[in-house]
């Protein structure tokens, strides 16, 4: 069924090139192109060059009531004002952010979940699980719900924007947590002690994608865990999974096709700026052998990319685990956690 699909949308891209002809698909997007001076392409913003380059705006964390309050941490609903758009447009986001009790200074873990159905979605979920291990051992968490869902304001219309606007939650929330230095974390009136020299990443599945374009973006060495990353290119990480939506692809096909016509996708895919990942960078990779979402095939190739330019990356595979992690979720976590504390730095 999947090669069906692919092979459907290849047919409709090539129909959509010839409808066009001399679109902005074969011309170069330049002052001398005449399509680019009469079709807006208000997406060229989110390419991953143009991201780098864009002023990201700090905001401040706003922690909201609490979820549930364990032995020695509590889980709280966080908001953050924030431009996804990148212009004065602003919009909330929450999520689910996790504080150890106790005194002194935390490091902290920004965690981005994978798909969830958004018929289905509760605060904290795709994350919660490692988060609140985390959290037990010392480690503030904090998961974005993203535009769409949770608290958050409604996302954007059209679909890749809204995909592309994940990106900009992303770095909006390290920016803030950045800005931390000047503007404490605070819960009512208790300053929240975040150890800013010490923020880590942590993806599973599509969050392991956007935590890839995040090293991109931004080229910062930030100590990243991947569980099973979503790691194929763009936009064949959309299609590889078409059969499964109600209406078969049909929408995201079309879509496809018309983003196509007007954008460079390469200018959009994590696989074509793998060497805008910070040299010093530290990443440490799991996969389950018996992952049905995300082929094994992907996560060796990345690995495999990601040593050729000699960037330090652990690779660790779990023979008969599911693209959770189940059987071994625990050594997983275990790993992480090792991770994690090996690279705290004073």
């Amino acid at each position: 069924m999947k090669q069906f699909f692919i092979y459907l949308f290849g047919v409709l891209i090539f129909v959509a090139i010839g409808w066009f002809g001399n679109t902005a698909y074969h011309l170069p997007k330049s002052s001398t192109n005449p399509i680019s001076q009469i079709k807006p392409r208000p997406l060229e913003k989110y390419s991953f060059e143009n991201m780098s380059k864009a002023e990201i705006k700090s905001s401040e964390i706003v922690i909201g009531n609490a979820v549930k309050d364990y032995d020695n941490f509590t889980a709280y609903e966080f908001s953050m004002q924030f431009s996804p758009d990148l212009t004065k447009n602003l919009k909330k986001v929450t999520g689910l952010i996790n504080i150890p009790k106790g005194t002194g200074t935390r490091p902290l873990i920004v965690m981005f979940r994978g798909y969830v159905d958004q018929e289905l979605y509760e605060i904290g979920m795709g994350t919660q699980r490692a988060g609140e291990y985390f959290a037990k051992n010392g480690f503030i968490t904090i998961a974005p719900d993203f535009l769409g869902y949770g608290n958050s304001d409604i996302e954007s219309s059209d679909i890749f924007e809204s995909r592309f606007q994940a990106y900009t939650t992303a770095l909006s929330l390290l920016k803030t947590i950045d800005a931390l230095k000047a503007r404490p974390l605070k819960q009512g009136e208790t300053v929240i002690k975040v150890d800013i020299n010490n923020v880590f990443l942590w993806g599973h599945s599509n969050g392991g994608h956007l935590a890839l374009a995040i090293l991109e973006i931004t080229g910062k060495p930030i100590p990243t865990v991947l569980w099973a990353p979503n790691s194929a290119k763009f936009p064949y990480s959309i299609i590889y999974y078409l059969d499964e939506a109600i209406d078969e692809g049909k929408l995201v096909i079309t879509k496809l096709a018309e983003f196509m016509g007007d954008y460079d996708a390469r200018n959009y895919s994590i696989r074509n700026y793998f060497e805008r990942i910070n040299p010093e960078t530290k990443i440490q990779i799991h996969q389950g052998l018996a992952d049905e979402a995300i082929p094994v095939i992907w996560t060796d190739s990345l690995v495999k990319a990601l040593k050729n330019l000699k960037i330090d990356t652990t690779y660790l595979k779990y023979p008969g685990a599911n693209h959770n992690l189940t059987p071994s979720w625990d050594s997983a976590a275990t790993s992480s956690l090792n991770f994690y504390n090996s690279n705290l730095t004073k």
